[in-house]
């Protein structure tokens, strides 16, 4: 019996205790909000951005009052690399006297090629490079010349194809292929040129 009683005398003081705790957060919350303060705010600039998001919204902080500014002259913007070489006959043979390939020859950097030959490459110039894909299979397309003993639409035999001509194609397309520049990085197209270089002896 007295168990009974000491039980329920705690769960009225407990009781007593959440009503009281719960009238004064009530009445607090009712006072005069002119004169307290509301503390710090968590994240202001999520919900007012300090910042310009907008690349069209007005800036005062520029001189032609745009928030989306022209990179300066010159520079290169970070995860690209700069190809002043143009999509015609002249930027294609001055690349290939002029733009060689930095990568190392490494069997990680080949096996990374000819992934990505397999991948982007080969539905058109075949696993071996010798124009017989699955898409040239499916009378699709027409074969594109063999890295190895074709003849190039520019002139020239593919199998003497440089780093500079080789990456011009892939970054520009040539005839029916399109502009690989969107689906490969600089540097995954120097790979897939160290791995042609393979295709062409054979």
């Amino acid at each position: 019996m007295k168990g009974n009683m000491l039980a329920m005398n705690k769960t009225k003081l407990f009781g007593t205790a959440c009503f009281a705790v719960a009238f004064a957060a009530l009445v607090s919350s009712c006072g005069d909000n002119t004169t307290r303060s509301t503390g710090w705010e968590f994240s202001r600039n999520m919900y007012d951005p300090i910042g310009n998001n907008n690349p069209d919204q007005p800036n005062t902080n520029f001189a032609n009052g745009q928030t989306a500014q022209t990179p300066p002259e010159g520079t290169t913007p970070v995860g690209f690399e700069r190809f002043d070489y143009p999509n015609t006959l002249e930027g294609y043979e001055a690349a290939s006297l002029n733009f060689h390939s930095t990568l190392e020859r490494t069997e990680k950097n080949l096996k990374d090629g000819a992934m990505l030959y397999h991948s982007f490459c080969s539905p058109c110039h075949g696993p071996e490079g010798k124009g017989d894909g699955t898409i040239v299979n499916m009378e699709k397309f027409p074969p594109p010349p063999s890295y190895s003993t074709g003849t190039s639409s520019r002139g020239g035999q593919m199998k003497d194809l440089t780093d500079g001509k080789i990456y011009h194609t892939i970054t520009y397309g040539l005839n029916l292929m399109g502009s690989h520049a969107s689906q490969l990085s600089p540097d995954e197209r120097w790979k897939v040129v160290m791995y042609v270089h393979e295709l062409q002896k054979k």
